[in-house]
This record gives C-alpha cells, sequence and structure tokens, in this order.
C-alpha cells in the first residue's frame, strides 16, 4: 500500500502485516558403519560441517555410540549440497559413509 508524501510527490511503502513463511528446514544426520575411520567423520564434520573440533568429537561420539548424529539443521538446498560433499568425499576415500536428510 502506497501513500503520497504531503511535502511532495515521493511515495511512502506502509507495511501489509503479511509475513513471508519461513523456509522448511532440513536436519542432515550422518550414519554409523563399520568402516569410515572416527578421524575421518571428525574431519569431515570440521570442514564440511564447520563444527569445531570439540562439537566434532561430540557428534562423532553420538554417531559412534548411537547410530546416527545430527551434523547440522538447513534449507532443503543447503542441506542437500552437504550431504552431496560428505558422499563425495568419503568415496574419494575409499569410505562407505552414509548421510541423510529428516525435515525438522
Amino acid at each position: 500500500m502506497s501513500d503520497k508524501n504531503p511535502s511532495g510527490g515521493a511515495r511512502v511503502e506502509r507495511k501489509t502485516g503479511e509475513k513471508t513463511a519461513l523456509p522448511v528446514r532440513y536436519k542432515v544426520l550422518m550414519h554409523n558403519d563399520d568402516y569410515t575411520t572416527m578421524e575421518f567423520v571428525i574431519s569431515t564434520l570440521e570442514t564440511v560441517f564447520r563444527k569445531p573440533s570439540a562439537e566434532a568429537n561430540r557428534i562423532m561420539l553420538a554417531i559412534h555410540t548411537q547410530g546416527l548424529g545430527i551434523c547440522g539443521i538447513y534449507p532443503h538446498e543447503i542441506a542437500e549440497t552437504k550431504v552431496a560433499r560428505v558422499h563425495n568425499l568419503a568415496r574419494q576415500a575409499g569410505f562407505p559413509l552414509k548421510c541423510s536428510l529428516e525435515e525438522v
């Protein structure tokens, strides 16, 4: 909605109260396997997900002990890109590491 400015011909925009919906977010999950090393998992968490060393260690232990760990929560396209990046790095290193997405 616009109105003319009383001091001149300029237009002033008014907010109508409508809100933009936030994008759906997805958890990126990393799965445990019997072949991928803990060091590789930590390195991947630090490089792909930008986790500090202590947090990467904590997530790696959750993956190891619980079978699954949350690497981060992102909009769909970013989450997909991170999963693809993990899979590419793992395949290059010869590991079967698996990541997946889950809607929050």
